[in-house]
């Protein structure tokens, strides 16, 4: 495994074959993708933990889904890949989204997990709060994160997958309160991407009990993609891969699959 690090943002960079670019979401870490591993052994996988985010904590000044664009495309830079599947969870989905329409020769295909093409105004107005109650220290982080523990994770995993639990509260109590104010600034900033101009292969998966994105949502979205596909989990929250791993490596592994045909 390569470590990168550029400009205080750090990438785990391992495996051989196509390259596929990891894009966390808020509150998130490269490790959101470990449960798809192994749907990945064939590929050179390359994870980032986004400016502000798991170890890029340090990366200073505002956050932005333009400044995790030009991120991305540093790290692509840095090891040489012009050419990407990329795999987006939850704000990641936004960024990848941008990097489609930016740079439509770097990205092959799209697997997006949790996707919304930019939060609606209420939410933003809910992740500007959760700025502030950030700022307050580890007290306020932990009141969002008890709170997300209802709200982001289905009933099924809430009461039958403890270490699904344990990795998304762990996951995001590992945030510094500051950096993850910045997070929730930039989501809540967030801009649609020209959606429309996406022509690579996408799928989009999201749970049933996802409220960030409700499975009506997804397939509005997906109307506006030529080609996309969407499955929607049953008994599955806003974490798809931590709640549903089996299933979205089936999922992922067959996406793949279909384009080396």
């Amino acid at each position: 495994m390569t470590l990168h690090l550029i400009d205080r943002v750090v990438a785990e960079d391992e495996g051989e074959g196509d390259a596929v670019l990891c894009i966390h979401g808020l509150g998130g870490s490269a490790n959101s993708f470990g449960p798809l591993l192994p749907a990945l052994s064939r590929h050179r996988v390359m994870r980032l933990d986004l400016p502000g985010s798991g170890r890029s904590q340090r990366a200073e000044g505002a956050l932005s889904i333009e400044r995790y664009v030009d991120a991305v495309q540093a790290l692509c830079s840095r090891a040489g890949v012009t050419r990407a599947h990329v795999l987006g969870h939850s704000m990641g989905t936004i960024v990848a989204q941008h990097l489609a329409v930016q740079a439509p020769k770097l990205v092959r295909s799209l697997a997006l997990f949790g996707p919304l093409i930019a939060p609606p105004e209420p939410a933003r107005a809910a992740m500007r709060a959760r700025a502030v109650k950030a700022r307050e220290g580890v007290a306020g982080l932990h009141e969002i994160v008890v709170a997300l523990l209802q709200a982001a994770l289905s009933s099924e995993t809430r009461q039958r997958h403890p270490l699904a639990v344990a990795f998304v509260r762990e996951s995001l109590m590992r945030q510094e309160p500051e950096a993850y104010a910045r997070s929730c600034e930039a989501l809540a900033g967030a801009q649609p991407a020209a959606v429309e101009r996406i022509a690579c292969p996408t799928l989009l998966v999201t749970g049933d009990e996802d409220g960030v994105a409700p499975p009506q949502a997804v397939r509005l979205m997906a109307e506006k993609i030529v080609g996309a596909r969407v499955l929607v989990l049953p008994r599955c929250g806003h974490w798809t891969p931590v709640e549903k791993p089996e299933e979205c490596q089936r999922a992922l592994g067959e996406f793949l699959s279909s384009q080396r045909n």
